[in-house]
């Protein structure tokens, strides 16, 4: 599928600044950039609870356990939800989202999902001690609870992401572009992303 404005995907390594690399491409390009705020849009269309989708947010939960010990947390046994489900309705919203006009997508597994649209799959790596120093800088914390912080939730999104698209997180060959945001730092990064969107035409 084809269309005429731009779509751009950033997954992520914890803590290697593609949050940060989007909002700067948005400012650059003009294009709003959306992380949390998908899991603000598909509670919306969908009617559940925010805090539901955040509980499930980029990591994969055995709901299951919660019904066998007849746990009703958040309706799950009401409304049957799981995270299959979770994750189809987030995935309306970004593919409602993306049919609209330009748009910056931060993790979710959003490239898979936009699959049969024409987009700009990115994923943005840094070297672990160096992920390690930003996160302890950060929250005031060791290397060592940084890097235990930073492990854990690089597992969770890789499990996530896995288990939905059948795929591999992170591996280069799933993205346009994989690129080491400590090298050029955050805003030398983004003018590259865009000019290397500009030169195969999927940034307009």
């Amino acid at each position: 599928m084809t269309q005429n404005h731009t779509l751009i995907t950033v997954g992520r390594q914890y803590f290697s600044g593609g949050r940060q690399l989007a909002d700067t491409l948005g400012e650059m390009l003009g294009i709003k950039v959306y992380d949390n705020e998908l899991v603000t849009e598909a509670a919306r269309q969908s009617g559940i609870s925010p805090e539901l989708f955040r509980s499930s947010d980029e990591k994969r939960r055995l709901w299951g356990l919660g019904a066998v010990l007849g746990s009703d947390r958040y309706g799950i046994l009401n409304s049957g939800i799981n995270d299959g489900e979770l994750f189809r309705l987030q995935s309306e919203a970004i593919r409602k989202i993306a049919s609209e006009g330009d748009a910056i997508f931060v993790g979710r597994a959003s490239d898979y999902v936009l699959r049969d649209m024409e987009t700009l799959n990115i994923f943005v790596h840094a070297p672990l001690e160096f992920r390690c120093r930003r996160y302890a800088q950060a929250n005031g914390v060791t290397l060592e609870e940084a890097e235990s912080v930073i492990n854990k939730t690089d597992k969770a999104r890789a499990e996530f992401y896995n288990f939905f698209t059948f795929g591999h997180w992170g591996k280069c060959a799933s993205y346009h572009l994989s690129v080491d945001s400590s090298v050029l730092g955050i805003e030398g990064t983004a003018r590259l992303v865009i000019g290397f969107g500009r030169a195969c035409g999927r940034i307009r």
